[in-house]
């Protein structure tokens, strides 16, 4: 018997078991993730209580009416293949576009053996972004920027400068999760400045195993170089990560100049139109969660 089955809101505590969970499956969240989620988007957290007890859950972030991103889906080991799941996707999937205006676009990234599950419930494959790990600190390469740029601590650039060119990059304006995401301890926040212009800007976090990348959004691949050899050193000699969209030939050519490995992939897929971003600018995604 399946019991009682409550699909409800998430409260603040329970995220961090959702994230303890991730991170027993090898998800390696970020240190400080599930507060930056949590002050981002309270709504998005979805729990899945049988009988009083928490099971699983999932994130359902909204950006605004136009772009939402499913993630985070996870249900404890012990009641997985009873159904369970199941409604549980469905009903965040459901409660995701009842937040959103309609005809709105959802993403999500998901894991190459349930995609086609993730078919039958609407969502059409786009592409994969896939996992890259290397060396970082001391193993990076030299420092070698462009002619006429230089890189600087992302607080110091212009927020509206800073907005428009993560626009491009992003379906939809996250002004809320941006100001959380470049700012903690536990991160570095770089861009790099071409000729008195933002061309390029990436973050790098602390993880329960090293560090990630992401986003790395840049004009090119000389920015994107730059900006990677820097953040790199933030990992201390150890290993530092990278998601890296399948169909752009350049950041796949970056991130195997790096010395880095493939060592996992999603599948990228939408429910709705395919978002107009600058794919070319897109080095490394932010996140496998979020968006």
């Amino acid at each position: 018997m399946n019991g009682n089955l409550n699909i409800r809101a998430m409260q603040r505590d329970e995220v961090d078991r959702l994230v303890g969970w991730a991170a027993e499956e090898g998800w390696n969240p970020g240190t400080g993730d599930a507060a930056i989620f949590w002050a981002n988007d309270p709504q998005a957290f979805i729990a899945a209580e049988l009988d009083g007890e928490l099971i699983g859950g999932g994130a359902i972030t909204a950006y605004g009416e136009r772009f939402g991103f499913m993630g985070f889906f996870l249900m404890r080991p012990e009641f997985r293949g009873r159904g369970l799941g199941n409604r549980l996707w469905l009903a965040r999937r459901d409660r995701l576009q009842a937040r959103l205006a309609p005809g709105a676009t959802i993403g999500m990234d998901g894991v190459a053996h349930m995609q086609a599950y993730y078919a039958r419930g609407g969502f059409v494959f786009s592409h994969r972004n896939l996992r890259f790990c290397g060396q970082g600190g001391e193993a990076g390469r030299p420092d070698a920027r462009p002619a006429g740029s230089e890189i600087v601590p992302l607080a110091a650039v212009d927020p509206a400068v800073l907005a428009a060119y993560e626009r491009s990059c992003f379906p939809a304006p996250r002004p809320v999760f941006l100001k959380h995401w470049i700012a903690g301890d536990d991160r570095l926040a770089l861009g790099l400045v071409r000729d008195g212009e933002l061309a390029g800007y990436g973050v790098v976090r602390t993880c329960r195993v090293g560090c990630k990348i992401g986003p790395l959004f840049a004009d090119d691949e000389a920015a994107a170089d730059a900006l990677l050899t820097r953040l790199s050193g933030f990992a201390a000699g150890g290993p530092v990560f990278l998601d890296v969209p399948e169909t752009h030939a350049a950041a796949m050519a970056l991130a195997r100049r790096h010395g880095m490995d493939e060592v996992f992939g999603c599948a990228r897929m939408y429910l709705g139109p395919v978002p107009q971003v600058r794919e070319d600018r897109i080095f490394g995604v932010t996140t496998f969660e979020v968006g």
